[in-house]
């Protein structure tokens, strides 16, 4: 039976009044905090996201993880950073590139082959076709642009096999929408790479209050209230574009907008 509004220990008491308002603003359909939400947004994302890596038969361990990919489009293409591809994976002879389907115990698992079927360079992605019936896709977001204090999760894994191949989630909020290239104050932070990406453009990041780690690459930025992608994280523009001017760098995490990944999925 429940129990009566005096009957409620005074730490969580509240009025009549507050419930009633509550009720009503339930029925006005008003959005209520995104991490009710999340629960159900990670159980349906879970089985789109992979750990990709090489694999080679003589090798120990057989699958050397390199970073996180998502399923996109009919169920046959996966979205990831480009700096997860190995060296040479381009190629037909380059080295075997694989997602990691767990199905129950390690022996239970499923290898699948991909193949490089789409790249930008400049902003760190990459799109593959995956071999096999096609698997759950994620979809992409059709907005524009992200907000900022947006409440996002983002998925992957980190640390790889480490922590075991199960994606792990982490919550937060886009933080800031800024540019990729900083000013520089002087030239003498001016060096090769530096200006090899000024001459390719700048273009927007998604900066993040929730902490990326080795591995989560390539994994999905998604919107906590309807599971769909914002964004891909992206471990190397942190190291290789803005925090490159810091002498000790923040640990502050980057994920690009997910316009692009569209586009490529376009371009195919």
């Amino acid at each position: 039976m429940n129990q009566p509004l005096t009957a409620i220990p005074p730490l969580v008491r509240t009025s009549r009044r507050a419930v009633l308002a509550g009720a009503a603003a339930l029925a006005g359909g008003l959005v209520w905090p995104a991490w009710a939400d999340l629960v159900a947004v990670t159980a349906a994302a879970r089985p789109s996201i992979l750990p990709i890596g090489t694999f080679n038969a003589t090798d120990s361990p057989r699958f050397a993880f390199r970073g996180t990919g998502f399923v996109v489009g009919d169920g046959s293409l996966l979205a990831t950073c480009f700096h997860v591809l190995p060296e040479g994976a381009e190629v037909e002879s380059g080295p075997r590139m694989v997602a990691l389907i767990r199905r129950g115990t390690e022996r239970e698992s499923e290898v699948r082959t991909l193949r490089v079927v789409a790249t930008d360079r400049v902003r760190d992605l990459a799109l593959l076709r995956i071999d096999g019936a096609p698997l759950p896709a994620l979809t992409l977001d059709d907005a524009p642009s992200a907000r900022e204090g947006q409440s996002v999760a983002l998925m992957g894994y980190p640390i790889g096999g480490v922590l075991g191949f199960s994606p792990v989630v982490h919550r937060g909020i886009v933080s800031s929408i800024t540019q990729a290239n900083l000013p520089m104050q002087s030239a003498r932070q001016l060096d090769a790479k530096t200006v090899a990406r000024m001459r390719e453009g700048n273009f927007e990041l998604y900066q993040l209050d929730a902490t990326a780690y080795p591995g989560n690459s390539g994994g999905p930025l998604l919107d906590a209230d309807t599971g769909r992608v914002v964004g891909v994280v992206s471990s190397v523009l942190l190291k290789g574009g803005r925090e490159s001017a810091l002498s000790q760098p923040t640990g502050i995490t980057y994920a690009v907008p997910v316009a692009p990944l569209r586009d490529l999925l376009k371009g195919r």
